[in-house]
């Protein structure tokens, strides 16, 4: 089978389409003839050995959806031939609030999804929303999950909450949008782009404000009524520009480290407002479960940004690098 596969952490240009063995499902495991991938950031990361527990050589991806092709003893028989989308993550662990120290994802350490074929356990695929295709289902795994776990897990959004969802151009960022949404939150959101700023107003976002824009930013507070909820991939830039903003029991779920590693945080300002600040990451198989079945109920669309087949899979990791603006870049395989 072909898969796209990384022996030298040089960068994106290292990676390479090779013909590699197809995978066997052992006891408790089923093959699936992937359909579609999709990409994220981490991609990008693990191309410059920028993750943690690095293990080379590997087969990029955690995101993908196909057809179960045969299963492994103890796998009911009745999946063969199902439509699924994969979870992403592995061994979790016992304790849903928090993954175990083994915990990792598939593309590194396990096996990548932007391939024709991938063995996963039983309990890692769900069936794909019946109004989904192949490639809307593959796009949602990764940045949904996180997104559906900061949002309902994390900051417990209710309908009528009012959240800020920091740069909505990212995968995570524009499911939160979207799920927020349909929740009935009043969602606003940030950006460096105002193009990016529009779009998200046409998914629904009550308003957006521009971070490069000084004057703008300032403005949070006076034009959101105040924040309920924060939902933010880079606090070292965007915290001082809404902390003033968050009302009273506010919860800031922070998902993402992108501007660097440090928040300022003023420490009255947050035991006076008793406002909670939590991380998060990835989410649970139970989780995932939820946020399909809320992606079915609400009929949510993940948004593709470009497609590309499998054997342009390099040209779409460059593109997530260079020209990747808003929402996902998926790669067709079969």
């Amino acid at each position: 089978m072909k898969a796209l596969v990384l022996t030298t952490a040089d960068g994106p240009s290292s990676v390479e389409l090779k013909d590699v063995d197809s995978p066997a499902p052992g006891a408790g495991e089923v093959r699936v003839n992937l359909k579609a991938a999709s990409l994220n950031h981490r991609e990008l990361w693990i191309t410059r050995g920028q993750y943690p527990g690095m293990q080379l050589p590997c087969t990029l991806g955690c995101d993908g959806a196909g057809i179960v092709e045969s299963v492994g003893a103890g796998v009911e028989p009745m999946w063969v031939g199902s439509r699924v989308v994969l979870y992403p993550g592995l061994h979790w662990g016992p304790d849903p609030r928090f993954p175990a120290a083994n915990f990792g994802l598939l593309g590194m350490p396990g096996p990548g999804t932007v391939a024709e074929q991938i063995v996963v356990p039983a309990g890692s695929v769900a069936p794909v929303p019946d109004f989904l295709d192949f490639e809307h289902a593959a796009a949602m795994p990764l940045a949904a999950l996180t997104a559906w776990r900061g949002l309902m897990t994390k900051a417990a959004l209710a309908p009528g909450d009012t959240v800020l969802i920091t740069g909505v151009g990212g995968g995570v960022a524009m499911f939160a949008l979207k799920i927020a949404v349909a929740m009935g939150a009043n969602a606003y959101v940030t950006s460096g782009s105002a193009d990016t700023l529009e779009q998200a107003k046409k998914l629904g976002a009550k308003g957006g404000f521009n971070y490069k824009d000084a004057d703008r930013r300032k403005t949070v507070g006076k034009e959101t009524g105040g924040l309920d909820a924060v939902f933010d991939g880079a606090p070292a830039a965007a915290y001082p520009n809404y902390s003033r903003a968050l009302k009273m029991g506010a919860r800031v779920v922070i998902y993402g480290s992108t501007g660097g590693p440090q928040v300022p945080l003023n420490a009255p300002e947050l035991f006076l407002k008793n406002i909670q600040i939590m991380g998060t990451n990835v989410g649970n198989a139970r989780e995932f479960r939820d946020m399909l079945a809320f992606v079915e109920r609400h009929k949510i669309h993940p948004v593709i940004d470009k497609r590309f087949a499998l054997d342009a899979a390099k040209d779409a990791l460059a593109h997530l690098e260079t020209a990747h603006q808003f929402g996902k870049v998926v790669i067709s395989i079969q």
